[in-house]
């Protein structure tokens, strides 16, 4: 394969003839790494100028084995001598170079006016490079007199080499002087690239000739279809945010209720949500000790505004009330008592939603001094122990957090004593737990809590079937609204756990995890990998996960050739197994296609084009 370049135009200086250095074309190819070829054989034509008087020939080898082949005039006249010849040199090249010295104008004016409308004339779709070479000497603007028509001038400005780049479409370049940085990196760099690119573009069209070629002899190869696509799932939303906002109306579970200074009744709720908010009710209710938080603004906010009530003749106190009644908190500010329902509503609601809350507000108080005292008050409640004003600019805070911010806070509960009223009871292990959060997030523990069971009495439950990392990582869902399975196993279990307990948004997570994994596998790693994949495919269909089941059945099919050499392939249902040789890829009339193609090919009726 070879590469064809013309160059044209003369680089010299006029007015520097006795120092010229050597050309810009013979310095490239006795300097460039990728060019071989010594001093005495790149110039191959200077002497025999019978054949072809008009270029001088340079021939050499580039990127070890592509035959370079580049022809260099620098006069017109001698290129206008011959028309045919060098109409024939620029239409057979791959790569025009055209060059001329900044400091002689004459020589660009050569270009501009006549190598530039012949290589326009028959310029199809070929790179073209510019390069102004040398640096300017005495440089004058121009005189922009109307009057006056003379260019005083004698040095060719950038902007007249980037007008005549722009068309032709070229790209210029101007080498201040032949050294390796300008020949070697900056033109030898774009020189290269172009090359490169008509590499490309010969194989390219090499390979489409082999393709028509092969057509008309023999036996066609076979055509590998795409394989199915596969079933598309799609996840499901989720609900967490409203599932611990209904917690605050459904009244269930609950541990603490509100009274104003008169002691009667606000508002009810419940201490772990209030605790994954705030360090205030964590303070209040003993989660963590004034030595642990260390703010003296939250201490003196707790203090200001709660007090816990022990009195066992509490006016307003419960008497029907099962088990240990829930704990009395007394508001002592009137102002904040009458906004404690809106205020709990926006802490369930995710604690974001600052300008409903205002206006909440200011529907129960007209004052605006007293709106923004309530404010700053609920601020207090929010802050984070030992940052100042921290949620000072509350339209910031709502657009940063758009979903429930506690999901991560409340993890800090997950598997703790704290606050828990609940505790399973897993393979000899205890698990502690907090009914508000598993009444809210899980239907089936909601009823079991609430209905005419035994586990609604009892505070230890002991829970089979299932392990205790699973169980574990079960209940990080439901605190959470995440989770992350080490394995495709583990996810299996986690999908069982939450088809268990009816928790359809985890199990479509726990699909997507299995499908994700699986689908990431290459084909060495599935032949290799000790899962059985048809035990999956029957659990998935055990315990009606019928997406999975679905694409699981699919990935058999796609990828039939692994493992139909599978032992457990044998044990696929009848009806499994005729769909999955219905949906095999590639499909057996691909395979016998392709044994009649390789039987021809190997027969000695054919001879192989490509080699």
């Amino acid at each position: 394969m070879s590469i064809h370049i013309v160059a044209l135009g003369n680089e010299g200086d006029a007015f520097h003839q006795d120092n010229r250095p050597s050309g810009l074309i013979r310095t490239y190819l006795g300097r460039s790494p990728l060019v071989s070829g010594d001093e005495s054989s790149l110039l191959l034509n200077a002497t025999s100028t019978v054949a072809r008087p008009v270029f001088t020939e340079y021939q050499a080898s580039a990127f070890g084995n592509v035959k370079l082949v580049v022809h260099d005039c620098p006069v017109w006249d001698i290129f206008d001598s011959d028309w045919y010849t060098s109409r024939n040199l620029i239409g057979s090249a791959d790569i025009i170079v055209i060059k001329y010295n900044v400091n002689d104008k004459f020589s660009f004016h050569e270009v501009k006016d006549n190598y530039i409308p012949v290589i326009k004339r028959a310029l199809n779709s070929v790179p073209v490079i510019i390069a102004a070479v040398g640096t300017r000497q005495n440089e004058e603007l121009p005189c922009t007199c109307p009057l006056c028509t003379s260019d005083r001038g004698s040095c060719v400005s950038t902007t007249e080499g980037i007008q005549l780049a722009k068309e032709l479409g070229a790209t210029y370049l101007e080498l201040h002087s032949l050294d390796d940085f300008y020949i070697g990196k900056y033109f030898g760099g774009v020189l290269e690239y172009f090359m490169i690119q008509a590499l490309n573009q010969k194989t390219s069209e090499k390979m489409k000739k082999r393709k028509m070629s092969n057509s008309f002899h023999g036996i066609r190869p076979p055509q590998l279809e795409q394989p199915e696509k596969m079933p598309v799932l799609k996840a499901e939303a989720s609900h967490y945010n409203s599932d611990l906002n209904n917690l605050l109306f459904c009244c269930q579970c609950v541990d603490v209720v509100f009274y104003n200074p008169d002691l009667k009744e606000v508002a009810e709720a419940h201490k772990i949500v209030l605790c994954a908010v705030s360090h205030v009710f964590m303070l209040l209710f003993n989660v963590k000790s004034p030595t642990d938080i260390q703010d003296s603004s939250i201490i003196r906010t707790t203090q200001d505004l709660f007090t816990i009530s022990r009195d066992t003749a509490f006016p307003g106190a419960r008497q029907d009330t099962p088990g240990n009644p829930p704990l009395r908190v007394v508001v002592k500010d009137a102002l904040f008592c009458s906004c404690l329902p809106d205020i709990l509503r926006f802490i369930y609601s995710g604690a974001f939603q600052w300008e409903e809350l205002e206006e909440d507000i200011r529907k129960k108080v007209k004052d605006s001094g007293d709106v923004s005292s309530v404010i700053e008050k609920v601020k207090c409640i929010l802050k984070t122990p030992g940052k100042i004003n921290c949620l000072r600019n509350c339209k910031t805070y709502q657009a940063r957090k758009p979903l429930w911010f506690y999901n991560t806070s409340l993890k800090f509960f997950l598997n703790k004593p704290m606050l828990a009223d609940v505790v399973f009871e897993i393979q000899g292990t205890t698990v502690p737990a907090h009914r508000a959060i598993l009444v809210a997030r899980c239907e089936v523990m909601a009823a079991m809590f609430n209905g005419n069971y035994m586990e609604a009495k009892s505070v230890l439950i002991p829970v089979y079937g299932v392990s205790k990392e699973t169980f574990l990582s079960f209940l990080e869902y439901l605190y959470t609204d995440s989770c992350c399975p080490a394995g495709i196993f583990q996810a299996m279990c986690l999908l069982i756990c939450a088809e268990m307990y009816q928790v359809s948004r985890l199990q479509h997570i726990c699909e997507l995890f299995i499908i994700t994994q699986l689908q990431s596998m290459p084909s060495r790693e599935l032949a290799s990998m000790n899962l059985d994949i048809v035990d999956l495919l029957k659990k998935a269909k055990f315990h009606h996960s019928d997406c999975l089941s679905t694409w699981l059945l699919h990935f058999i099919a796609t990828n039939y050739l692994i493992f139909s050499q599978k032992p457990e392939f044998q044990d696929l249902s009848v009806e499994e197994r005729s769909f999955v040789e219905k949906h095999r890829w590639p499909s057996n009339m691909y395979l016998k296609q392709l044994a009649e193609y390789r039987k021809y090919i190997h027969s000695r009726k054919c001879r192989c084009l490509v080699m």
